[in-house]
């Protein structure tokens, strides 16, 4: 795959260490009539794998299954307002990571990302962050750091979280993904899928974002792209 091609040997050795144990600990479980072969699920592994490669295999731990669509999804989603009215309706996604439970990716999405490797999108990157900000207990877009760093990675992530929303509140057209104006934690995982996709749009737009993100992840593979 392009990001793992764009690693320095030292890189790709520890990736494929981490992708061995998510294979070895995980259970891949295709549904809705798809079929994975061994490539197919190392490429998820690999892919859900480079999100560890500073954080380490701690970032595996509190889930122990991985649920593979052909397609996007359907998933009833209800509300009960302040009013005790409940509000019911169907999202469509690309993917999904539930508290302490399964993640749930779409395969026609990760091979899209695939083929596109710097179009700012990995669904699966984007699902592993959330399974990496979860481990403190808190999805709230800052995941397990030492004090310091976590203080510091608060304020700026907060900071430049809130001038995001602002300016898509007011309309402007964004070269980030809008989504991640809809919650702390989507901001972190998007901002995550542009480090590994799309790193100099990310420096260039969200500068205090994209370092924290390379001091957290490593170097970006493609962060010598234009």
């Amino acid at each position: 795959m392009p990001w793992v091609r764009a690693l320095d040997a030292a890189a790709q050795v520890k990736l494929r260490g981490l992708g061995a144990r998510f294979l070895h600990r995980k259970t891949i479980t295709p549904v809705g009539g798809l079929t994975l072969d061994d490539r197919a699920r190392l490429a998820l592994a690999t892919l859900c794998c480079l999100p560890l490669l500073e954080f380490g295999e701690e970032g595996l731990h509190g889930w122990s299954q991985l649920i593979v669509y052909p397609d996007a999804f359907r998933v009833n989603r209800s509300h009960l307002d302040a009013a005790g009215v409940l509000h019911e309706w169907d999202d469509e996604l690309i993917g999904e990571s539930w508290d302490s439970g399964p993640m749930v990716l779409s395969w026609a999405d990760v091979q899209s990302d695939i083929d596109e490797p710097d179009a700012g999108f990995c669904v699966a990157v984007h699902e592993m962050a959330h399974k990496i900000d979860a481990l403190d207990g808190v999805l709230d877009g800052t995941p397990p750091l030492p004090r310091d760093w976590q203080r510091a990675w608060a304020a700026d992530f907060q900071r430049s979280f809130d001038a995001f929303v602002a300016r898509v509140d007011a309309g402007e057209t964004m070269p980030i993904d809008p989504y991640a104006a809809e919650a702390p934690e989507e901001f972190f995982a998007v901002c995550s899928e542009y480090h590994f996709s799309a790193p100099a749009l990310l420096r260039e737009f969200l500068p205090d974002v994209a370092a924290h993100l390379a001091r957290f992840y490593g170097p970006s593979p493609f962060a010598t792209r234009a």
